[in-house]
């Protein structure tokens, strides 16, 4: 039987015209083309709450915590495009990973962490696409038992690189992220595909 990869995608925003929403679809195309399968999850529709560790005592996970959780734990690979806030990554991110993090009753620490690969993307309309950003985020998830690839990207003035259909104008950096996309899927069949 033949390995297929499982791969969750997201990005770091809710805004419905996201830049990083866009990208990050590209990724998942590339992703697929090399035979992946791909679930995109849109942070916004899981409103997730805060974290408040006050909340979780008295409640446990909240349901839309448990459905991330869920889906984390059911992919092998992440693909994720993280916006750029004041040189870091945007707090809904952060916020869906410290939930993600969180124990349930029999389950290993970090267990929607651990052993999983992530390739990581920015898109941003400053000059720096989003790298510094990138460079917590790559911290974050190392930290926490992630490998992330060696390569990511940064698309800069994003506000004028994408046109109507969603795709960047510059072909050669569509390219780019389709292969990013390529390329976890393919170091997942080395990984896992024994």
């Amino acid at each position: 039987m033949t390995y297929v990869p499982k791969i969750l995608a997201l990005a770091g925003s809710t805004r419905e015209a996201s830049f990083n929403k866009k990208l990050v679809r590209i990724a998942a195309e590339g992703a697929r083309a090399t035979g992946a399968e791909v679930t995109l999850v849109d942070l916004r529709d899981l409103q997730l709450p805060l974290y408040d560790e006050d909340l979780e005592t008295k409640g446990g996970l909240p349901e839309s915590a448990g459905r991330l959780k869920s889906l984390m734990l059911a992919h092998q690979g992440l693909l994720i495009s993280s916006p750029e806030y004041n040189s870091s990554l945007s707090a809904v991110l952060k916020n869906a990973i410290d939930w993600a993090s969180r124990p349930v009753t029999g389950e290993a620490p970090l267990a929607c962490f651990t052993g999983k690969t992530a390739a990581i993307m920015s898109a941003s309309p400053g000059a720096l696409g989003g790298l510094r950003g990138l460079v917590h985020l790559r911290a974050i998830l190392g930290n926490i038992n992630v490998l992330v690839i060696p390569d990511q990207i940064a698309v800069m003035s994003a506000h004028t690189a994408f046109g109507d259909d969603g795709k960047l104008k510059d072909a050669t950096l569509q390219g780019r992220i389709e292969a990013l996309g390529g390329k976890l899927a393919g170091l997942l069949v080395k990984v896992h595909g024994r």
